[in-house]
């Protein structure tokens, strides 16, 4: 799969995601570490890649286009972000979710919890 890093996310999970055979790039690898979501969410669509975020912004804006791509997945934890834990948390998850990110979806992962949701949003449920 190919994933696109948010600002958000240390760039040190890209190693990680890589190790498990995904093509993971950051926005900071294209300079675009300050740049507007829907403009990261475009350059997500352009390229072919699932965004990877903890902001939930992006789903908002999915929701506001009608949009049916790019997938999105949203972490969601209460507890440490740190790249490793990340890393594992996704390794345990993508699998399942693999159809659903290929067909265009948000997906919320969080600690105990994992959420889908098709796109395109109908309009009234961001």
């Amino acid at each position: 799969m190919k994933f696109l890093l948010d600002n958000n996310l240390s760039p040190r999970l890209i190693p990680l995601l890589a190790a498990l055979g995904h093509s993971v790039e950051h926005v900071r690898d294209h300079s675009m570490h300050t740049a507007p979501d829907d403009l990261v969410l475009a350059m997500a669509r352009e390229r072919g890649q699932v965004l990877i975020s903890a902001d939930t912004d992006f789903g908002t804006l999915l929701a506001r286009s009608g949009a049916a791509e790019p997938s999105v997945i949203l972490i969601r934890r209460s507890r440490s972000r740190r790249p490793d834990e990340l890393a594992s948390l996704l390794r345990a998850n993508l699998e399942q979710v693999a159809d659903d990110l290929n067909a265009g979806s948000v997906v919320v992962v969080t600690d105990t919890d994992l959420r889908v949701r098709r796109l395109p949003i109908p309009p009234g449920r961001g």
